[in-house]
């Protein structure tokens, strides 16, 4: 039922007690040191589903106050041009405005987006063995930080800063499981989007990020997905950053990129242009030209036809 659709969720998210009953469930199980039984994965499944699409899908009253003062902070940092030196600094205002709606005792669909149910997911993550429960609690959290509004950006930083739960989610990047791993990855870039958060993220797990990238493109669909996350998270923690581009290249990242990057048959099209636009990005950092041509890097490694096309096809 919870997969029904977008109407199907409205009316269980309305439905009073429903999730509260799920949350307080899978509390127990946890505190019972329980968290493999079939019901817990059942509830966190039914959750998972329920936080789907959850901002656009929000009552409008929930919307109203949180956007509110999202829309005070930009007013008050109006700046001409779309790349202004200031327009970046009223992004990253936007990624730390706090959630107004975050309670003491949520009740319903407030639960959905609360801290708590933010660090059963967490606790799930690392306790249970059902690989269902999982990739349930990692989708659950992927729902939640995909947005672009205060809320996505509010979950992403109590998973990171005040949940401690990089750990946990490190580990399921080791798993055998290729949904889970795949989910885990996604989760990963969508925190990565968030600017205040990289440097964490890019200490925390960068080199496992590059442990399970591929030498060369995956043959199977979820692999070669995984890959282009991958790839694509590598880019939003290195973009801005050359110390953690520094990190990449110590990591010994770059070949498997540059591999990845060249097998650019439409098969694996996803994951060699997810490798290009990284490449592509990499060489902005003028001040690590040197480290990588101590590595045995060239410019043409990094800027050719195929990296300067897939770059460019992501502006459009």
């Amino acid at each position: 039922m919870s997969s029904a659709g977008p109407e199907g969720r409205k009316k269980m998210r309305e439905c009073e007690g429903l999730i509260d009953s799920l949350v307080y469930y899978i509390q127990g199980a946890i505190a019972d040191h329980e968290p493999n039984d079939k019901a817990t994965e059942n509830c966190v499944c039914i959750l998972h589903n329920l936080s789907y699409q959850l901002e656009i899908e929000l009552p409008e009253s929930y919307a109203q106050s949180m956007y509110m003062q999202r829309r005070n902070i930009s007013n008050n940092d109006k700046t001409p041009g779309c790349f202004g030196t200031r327009s970046r600094k009223v992004k990253e205002k936007l990624q730390d405005t706090p959630l107004p709606e975050e309670k003491s005792s949520p009740k319903g669909v407030e639960s959905l987006w609360h801290s708590t149910l933010i660090r059963i997911y967490l606790s799930l993550i690392a306790k249970s063995t059902r690989n269902y429960t999982q990739e349930a609690s990692l989708g659950a959290l992927q729902n939640l930080t995909a947005g672009t509004g205060p809320m996505p950006f509010a979950v992403a930083r109590t998973v990171v800063q005040k949940a401690n739960g990089l750990p946990g989610i490190r580990a399921m990047l080791h798993v055998s499981q290729p949904a889970v791993k795949k989910t885990a990855v996604s989760l990963l870039r969508n925190l990565s989007r968030n600017t205040s958060l990289q440097n964490d993220i890019a200490r925390e797990v960068l080199p496992d990020l590059v442990s399970i990238l591929p030498e060369c493109v995956p043959g199977c669909d979820i692999a070669c997905e995984t890959t282009a996350s991958i790839c694509y998270t590598l880019f939003n923690l290195t973009q801005s950053s050359s110390h953690n581009a520094r990190l990449l290249l110590s990591a010994h990242g770059l070949p498997k990129v540059i591999a990845i990057s060249m097998n650019d048959s439409n098969m694996f099209s996803k994951a060699s242009r997810a490798a290009s636009v990284l490449l592509y990005s990499l060489w902005s950092h003028t001040d690590l030209h040197s480290a990588y041509k101590k590595a045995d890097f060239k410019k043409a490694d990094f800027i050719n036809s195929r990296t300067t096309k897939a770059y460019n096809s992501l502006k459009d």
